[in-house]
């Protein structure tokens, strides 16, 4: 997809008092999960892949929260554990004022009606055996929800509103092309009404001319319906469409926090720097504008993370304090969160250290 102009940018950012009128929907605190590495035949742990390691973020009531980063920083693993398709290792998640952090499968069940996923895949989300009426009714069926006019009636009308046709319902998922069956896997996410959505690469499987439709869909659905989205992708130009914050991932752990506007027009992450100047420019004149950063080395193993700052071994601002002390992630500016010793466009957290 394109980089979109400002023009194009149909999403603002949040007010600060219906923020804090409405208090977060979902609180993450400390999340972690680590997935064991196991040895021989007693199956001893000799290590874990630190996938998610102590993230914060809330999201509010009718926002979008855009998750962006490399492949391997925990983006969708952090997607998994807010929906509670994964067990996480510590932590805490509320929703709606209720901790979901360790709630059994039948404990999750209700809850489900209210938290929903549509998955990156959208050839493997979908049973092939099933016809699509199948597979958008199956909520009803597994949470005994019968609505008014039966659930054929109402399984067509979400078809409807995804932009297919309800004659539709008794085709199977092979005969649709990938962004129908994306729009398929919405419908049923949409099913129960939910107040959550999370979308984990919701367009990046589909051919650049079907992403737009997609990401249109989804804020054409989100006006109407009043959803909540959290947004996992790593195009940024999507992001940018989409979101009203977001959150920058780096090796498990958020480096940067912050709406979109502030996000994109003063980064204050080294790493987040990076990330936006490869973001493609289709016009020749402003591609001279700007330089681009060439990250030194490999994204480091979440298996055995850099010691002090995640990013020091790749960043050109790193100094030694970024070896010994991990960065938190503070407040620079009013709804703008970075953990960095010496962020952009902003003073120095660590200004008497000195340069490696």
């Amino acid at each position: 997809m394109t980089e979109t102009t400002d023009e194009q940018n149909t999403k603002t950012a949040p007010a600060e008092s219906r923020a804090a009128a409405d208090g977060p929907l979902l609180k993450v605190r400390g999340l972690v999960r680590h997935f064991p590495i196991t040895k021989g035949l007693l199956k001893r742990q000799v290590g874990a892949v630190q996938a998610v390691d102590g993230i914060d973020f809330e999201v509010y009531p009718g926002e979008t929260l855009g998750v962006v980063g490399e492949s391997g920083c925990g983006k969708s693993t952090m997607g998994r554990l807010i929906t509670r398709l994964d067990e996480p290792t510590g932590g805490t998640i509320e929703f709606d004022g209720r901790d979901i952090t360790h709630l059994s499968t039948g404990g999750m069940r209700p809850m489900r009606r209210d938290v929903q996923m549509i998955f990156q895949d959208p050839y493997g989300s979908l049973n092939p055996r099933h016809t699509i009426g199948g597979i958008v009714g199956t909520p009803f069926r597994l949470q005994g929800v019968e609505p008014e006019g039966g659930v054929k009636k109402e399984v067509q009308r979400l078809l409807e509103l995804v932009g297919l046709s309800p004659e539709h319902y008794n085709r199977y998922p092979h005969e649709f092309s990938g962004g129908q069956r994306q729009r398929i896997g919405i419908a049923r996410a949409l099913a129960l009404k939910p107040k959550l959505v999370v979308a984990d690469e919701p367009v990046s499987a589909l051919d650049v001319s079907i992403q737009a439709q997609v990401v249109n869909l989804m804020d054409d659905l989100q006006e109407e319906l009043g959803l909540t989205y959290v947004i996992i992708a790593h195009d940024l130009s999507v992001i940018r469409h989409v979101s009203d914050r977001i959150a920058v991932m780096y090796l498990g752990k958020i480096v940067e926090l912050a709406d979109r506007d502030s996000l994109y027009k003063a980064p204050m992450h080294p790493y987040t720097k990076a990330l936006l100047s490869a973001v493609p420019v289709p016009d020749p004149k402003r591609r001279t504008e700007r330089d681009r950063i060439l990250l030194k080395g490999d994204v480091p193993s979440p298996i055995n993370p850099p010691s002090g700052c995640r990013f020091r071994t790749r960043c050109w601002k790193a100094t030694e304090v970024c070896t010994t002390t991990e960065p938190p992630l503070v407040a620079l500016r009013t709804g703008h969160q970075v953990a960095c010793h010496h962020p952009e466009n902003a003073p120095d957290q660590a200004p008497e250290d000195a340069p490696k």
